[in-house]
């Protein structure tokens, strides 16, 4: 992605309500890289709750941005003009209904699928040319409303294995800022 500062966004509704819910995979992917970092999110003047180091060798602020996901956009915008980054230089972490559970795919621009935080940050950014890594979270059972569905918990047994998955969508996103969407793409597809 080039030795330009990265801003990664998770993903995920503010407060202990929703902090198991598949919506909030993105700022569970997000947890695993301050981690690795070493370090504590901090409240930002962009809307966001930050963190700045290095992964892989490279320049990152990562990025959750405080309130509910539909309205996302403002903090993410916030943030990156704050940073001087532009939306090429944007890589959100985000759950995916149209994905198995774990499923990773990582692309550049492209469409929304209904997600609506998706939604709100194009809006903001005035473009969809940013990065995603997408981490699925399979289709809701029978006729459930989708809606209602995100902001369930995993189920017990995704529980068993989504530290494994998270770890490894952190990989991905480590990847895709330390070798490109192409060899990343080809790790993780």
């Amino acid at each position: 992605m080039g030795d330009e500062l990265t801003l990664v966004v998770g993903l995920g509704n503010s407060g202990p309500k929703y902090e198991g819910n598949r919506h909030n995979v993105g700022f569970l992917v997000l947890d695993v890289l301050a981690d690795r970092i070493g370090g504590k999110f901090k409240a930002h003047k962009g809307g966001a709750e930050v963190l700045e180091g290095r992964l892989a060798g490279h320049r990152v602020v990562l990025a959750k941005p405080r309130g509910y996901m539909n309205t996302s956009g403002g903090p993410v915008a916030g943030t990156a003009k704050f940073y001087k980054t532009e939306p090429a230089s944007i890589v959100v972490v985000h759950d995916e209904l149209d994905l198995p559970f774990a499923s990773l795919r990582l692309k550049l621009g492209g469409g929304e699928n209904g997600h609506n935080g998706l939604r709100s940050i194009t809006k903001s950014l005035g473009t969809k040319d940013y990065h995603r890594v997408r981490f699925g979270v399979d289709r809701p059972p029978g006729r459930m409303d989708p809606a209602d569905y995100v902001l369930r918990d995993f189920s017990l047994v995704e529980r068993k294995e989504l530290a494994f998955e998270l770890d490894r969508a952190a990989d991905a996103v480590e990847a895709l800022v330390s070798s490109g969407l192409e060899a990343a793409q080809n790790r993780f597809h």
